[in-house]
């Protein structure tokens, strides 16, 4: 079993948890609402990648009603939670290494955390398989965990459940958003309380598409 496939799985195991810790979660919503703002179109098409619960969808839904989201995630039961959150919007199983057979055309993208389970390598091909998804103008939404991507490890919780976090910093992103024609138009961190630990930094990556 590879570290991508021990991480959904555990996802898979912890859904119901990580739906109780997240849904209305407001740490975050600050930088969901930078995306709102840049999203100008009141029934704009939204693909979220890794939608985890639906708890991202549920809050941009609750800004923008409108929104018409499809989501998608590689545990299923995270999918089957996410569809019960968000009667109105659209959820299926796959994974985000799968994008470019979407064949669809979207207004946006939201991509929270999907990139701290991924490689450098997946995390470029992903970057230009949302390009490819997006129409010109199109808006990207893109977190990390931002540190030094050779401290990249399994974390292992006191119940011995297991996930790989890959670390990545602006500077590799930026590389790849260039390539891949987009143009950054806001960068945020936010400093996250870890216990028995100096805080994590989140980073967030606003980018249309030209």
């Amino acid at each position: 079993m590879d570290k991508y496939e021990i991480t959904v799985n555990t996802f898979n195991k912890l859904a119901g948890k990580y739906q109780e810790k997240y849904m209305g979660f407001d740490f975050y919503f600050d930088t969901y609402d930078t995306f709102c703002d840049l999203i100008k179109n009141d029934r704009a098409a939204i693909f979220e990648i890794a939608c985890g619960p639906g708890n991202i969808t549920q809050y941009l839904l609750s800004k923008r009603p409108g929104f018409k989201v499809e989501g998608i995630d590689l545990a299923p039961n995270m999918v089957e939670l996410a569809r019960a959150n968000n009667p109105a919007a659209s959820f299926h199983v796959l994974d985000s290494r799968d994008i470019s057979s979407v064949g669809k055309k979207f207004d946006a993208v939201m991509c929270g955390f999907c990139t701290p389970y991924l490689s450098k390598e997946d995390v470029a091909k992903l970057i230009t398989d949302i390009r490819a998804l997006l129409k010109t103008d199109g808006i990207l939404y893109l977190s990390t965990m931002e540190d030094d991507y050779e401290k990249s490890d399994f974390q292992t919780s006191s119940d011995g459940d297991r996930v790989f976090i890959h670390y990545h910093k602006l500077d590799f992103l930026k590389l790849h958003l260039d390539a891949n024609r987009f143009r950054i138009v806001d960068v945020k961190r936010k400093a996250f309380p870890v216990e028995n630990g100096p805080p994590a930094t989140d980073l967030f990556v606003f980018a249309q598409a030209y």
